[in-house]
């Protein structure tokens, strides 16, 4: 099954039909308690499981931004992988160093393009960029959608290639 589809069925097994995505919903609705702290410069968050309790840690002083995205890409671990732990370094987006952290370079892609899915549903992402097409190195449209979304700029950018909604530079 395609990280879309899993992604799309987590958010109607947990009712979320809103955007951004509630993930505070989503969690709750796995069971799944998310706690922020002082992680250090190099950690982006941990996810913790023992049997189907699991706990994902955040760095507080990180961007809410980014903050969601490593939240999303601890549920993917947990929706999709059976490891203990995960300790993400790094920022976990397509231009990141997928050697580091915890994961295999597989098990880190399949993390980020869930992520991706679940902040940003391909339909949802598809009707909105249709009501407002733009060019990268256009007008401030870019900004409006990963703001709709609760995302970065280049998450965003990343999820409308890869959606092939626009060309890459």
């Amino acid at each position: 099954m395609s990280m879309e589809r899993r992604a799309e069925q987590l958010l109607v097994g947990a009712g979320v039909d809103t955007i951004p995505v509630p993930l505070g919903q989503v969690t709750a609705y796995l069971g799944i308690k998310v706690e922020f702290a002082d992680l250090g410069e190099d950690c982006s968050a941990v996810l913790v499981r023992n049997g189907d309790r699991a706990v994902i840690g955040v760095n507080e002083e990180h961007h809410p931004n980014r903050k969601r995205f490593s939240i999303a890409h601890e549920i993917g671990h947990f929706v999709l992988h059976d490891g203990d732990t995960y300790i993400d370094k790094g920022y976990r987006v397509h231009f990141r160093d997928l050697e580091s952290g915890s994961g295999t370079k597989s098990e880190e892609m399949e993390a980020n393009a869930f992520a991706a899915a679940l902040l940003m549903p391909a339909k949802r992402v598809s009707d909105a960029f249709k009501q407002q097409p733009f060019e990268l190195t256009g007008d401030d449209s870019l900004e409006k959608l990963a703001k709709t979304f609760n995302v970065s700029t280049q998450a965003m950018t990343y999820r409308l290639v890869n959606l092939q909604l626009i060309q890459p530079i």
